[in-house]
């Protein structure tokens, strides 16, 4: 019998070159003050805080209308142009 030369799959590759470039690269951890600075403007705010947005009705019910009304006015624009456009070459 002769020995066929097995290929390694895509898999097998990502996993010995993930292998070996653990083995060669460091872990670097960033400066302090990058990380203060990020923690500063990433602000989650508490569970109650969010509880509260989302009991306020009046506010979300403002949003979806006012999101569902530029959707609507974006969609007429684009139908318009559409149909002038169409209009001109038809002509």
């Amino acid at each position: 019998m002769t020995k066929r030369k097995q290929t390694p799959t895509p898999d097998e590759e990502l996993n010995a070159l993930e292998a070996h470039l653990a083995g060669t690269l460091k872990p670097v951890a960033p400066p302090k003050d990058i990380i203060q600075r990020l923690r500063d403007k990433v602000h989650v705010p508490a569970r109650e805080e969010i509880v509260l947005r989302l009991r306020d009705w009046r506010s979300l019910f403002f949003i979806f209308g006012g999101v569902m009304s530029g959707m609507l006015v974006i969609i007429t624009v684009a139908r318009a142009l559409f149909y002038l456009s169409g209009r001109r070459h038809t002509g």
